[in-house]
């Protein structure tokens, strides 16, 4: 019960301040355990990856851990409290609301889109734009929402901070490049299992609050995303709104052939993108 408690008012702590912007944000100390590693032990090795897997996890586990038995021994209303208040700060719903929201009304949306995803930007239309709005909104709505707070409700602050060093591992090494390719499949291996249930989780939710009757109808075109998960919640988006996301993309100058997700129109407006936000 208290986990509960505790996942709820940590996503309202979210919804009404977002990130506090007056202390180091924590996610900022992993990336610099992170980076550490890599300067002094990077090899072109699997091997390698995973020792900087067992390296983080190990540190950022102990505290992690150390934390919540501290907490465990203050009296409940104080230890919900300061859980729920330490647990948002690894929550980005706030956060991801902005940003999309930005992207909406900045005056160069290109540069703004730019700030959120890896594709080229240059040459995009404004539907393009828009679309990989949603998609943003979509993949990052399972990430950075709904499986922190599904493993703070299993396992408390431990839970959620392990997830996010996982999360944030994958975010910094896990790519498909010849630099990680090796090195960071550990930590993207692990990203995938950690996502695999709160990604579909996401997706039904989607379908759900949208109020569609077939609610596991995102699976036909989700599974043909090359992640085992993003394509799962994109697609249920995509089925709320009555849109076709996906298609040829263009990655660092090379053009993408990816599959379609959804079906409906291709191009994607303004109020879309707005739709989504008040669905969700």
């Amino acid at each position: 019960m208290n986990n509960l408690l505790i996942t709820l008012f940590a996503y309202i702590i979210d919804r009404i301040f977002g990130e506090f912007s007056f202390i180091k944000h924590p996610v900022i100390f992993m990336g610099e355990l992170i980076e550490f590693f890599e300067e002094k032990f990077y090899k072109d090795s699997i091997t390698r990856g995973v020792l900087l897997v067992i390296f983080v996890l190990s540190i950022v586990g102990f505290f992690a851990g150390a934390l919540y038995l501290y907490l465990d021994t203050l009296a409940t209303p104080i230890n919900i409290f300061f859980s729920s208040l330490i647990a948002s700060m690894f929550i980005a719903h706030n956060m991801l609301r902005k940003s999309i929201l930005n992207v909406i009304s900045a005056k160069d949306k290109k540069a703004a889109i730019a700030m959120l995803v890896s594709r080229d930007t240059e040459d995009m239309s404004e539907s393009d734009i828009y679309k990989a709005s949603l998609e943003t909104y979509g993949e990052n709505l399972s990430d950075g929402v709904v499986a922190p707070l599904f493993y703070l409700a299993l396992f408390n602050l431990p839970g959620i901070i392990i997830y996010k060093a996982v999360n944030t591992m994958d975010s910094m090494v896990g790519y498909r490049n010849e630099r990680y390719e090796n090195f960071g499949k550990a930590a993207a291996r692990l990203d995938d299992i950690l996502n695999y249930i709160p990604s579909r989780l996401t997706a039904v939710l989607i379908m759900l609050f949208a109020k569609k009757r077939n609610i596991f109808a995102f699976y036909k075109d989700g599974k043909k995303h090359e992640s085992p998960n993003a394509g799962h919640p994109i697609t249920a988006l995509a089925l709320a709104l009555g849109v076709k996301l996906g298609g040829a993309t263009s990655y660092f100058g090379k053009l993408k052939e990816k599959p379609y997700f959804g079906e409906g129109r291709e191009e994607i407006k303004p109020r879309d993108v707005t739709e989504a936000l008040k669905i969700l």
